[in-house]
């Protein structure tokens, strides 16, 4: 009997449940659809989330947040563009520059584009189109000094000296204390034979940074002059960044052949045999 009557409850509370909704849905027959402007709200929300997450190195979960953003709302360049920032980090070359030619197609007029397409085609050893984006870029924007800075050191791996030069004068008018296109023409002056003028140069970038790449490139400048000091500033600047002891690392950094050889032959003074080691093993045991 009380399995019957549970039956009978069960059965009436099922049927009331059904009735109900069915009531309800007859009598509100109710759909959220979401404006325009919200989902564009919502594309700008989660795309800032993914440039959040890119900041903090989180490269695939921004990847995946970017590449919503820009499904909800194709149309902002801007999303395009943090899109492209996910693909590079995540090294996605190819894709990055399809979504910065998107971002191009909605907004030619944004310097942002043109400049990281420069820094992919040089990830990538197209150095002619990076020159070329970089141009267009400076074009919209033509006191960004970083971007100039950036196309003297084209100019730079081009051997094109005095025009490197030229471009970090124009990076230092803008900005008179950047130290990395002062210590930049130090390189380019050494490798056109102006010694004195590359150690001035390394002496005022030091002054304002206090930079491993200066210090060495400084001690490889004055090493027939004054061993004893080009020795104290070697110890220091392989202190402050072991990298600088490799030859690959510092061709990276745009240091031409003439510097090299000052610096290989620097560093193979009995007295720095022992940082020399020590900033070897450390490389190794970080890679």
């Amino acid at each position: 009997m009380k399995k019957f009557l549970k039956k009978i409850i069960c059965i009436s509370l099922i049927s009331f449940y059904f009735f109900q909704v069915e009531k309800v849905q007859g009598i509100v027959p109710y759909y959220y659809l979401p404006t325009i402007k919200n989902l564009q709200k919502q594309s700008l929300f989660i795309g800032k989330n993914a440039y959040q997450l890119l900041y903090f190195g989180q490269n695939e979960e921004s990847l995946n947040l970017a590449k919503l953003a820009v499904k909800i709302n194709k149309r902002d360049e801007k999303l395009w563009l943090i899109l492209a920032e996910a693909q590079l980090a995540n090294k996605l070359y190819k894709k990055a520059l399809n979504s910065l030619n998107k971002a191009e197609k909605i907004n030619s007029n944004i310097s942002e584009i043109y400049f990281a397409k420069s820094n992919i085609y040089l990830k990538i050893s197209q150095q002619k189109k990076a020159k070329s984006a970089l141009e267009k870029g400076i074009k919209i924007e033509p006191n960004n000094h970083k971007a100039i800075f950036q196309l003297g050191n084209i100019l730079l791996m081009e051997k094109n000296y005095l025009g490197a030069i030229n471009l970090f004068d124009k990076s230092l008018k803008i900005k008179p204390n950047f130290w990395q296109a002062i210590n930049n023409k130090g390189l380019a002056y050494f490798e056109e034979n102006n010694i004195n003028l590359s150690i001035k140069l390394f002496k005022e970038a030091i002054l304002i940074e206090e930079n491993a790449e200066p210090l060495l490139g400084l001690a490889s400048s004055i090493r027939i002059k004054d061993i004893n000091l080009a020795i104290q500033l070697a110890k220091k600047a392989l202190a402050k960044d072991p990298k600088y002891v490799n030859y690959d690392y510092r061709k990276e950094q745009l240091w031409g052949e003439k510097l090299q050889a000052s610096t290989e032959i620097l560093l193979q003074n009995e007295q720095l045999q022992k940082e020399v080691i020590l900033a070897k093993s450390k490389i190794n045991i970080s890679s």
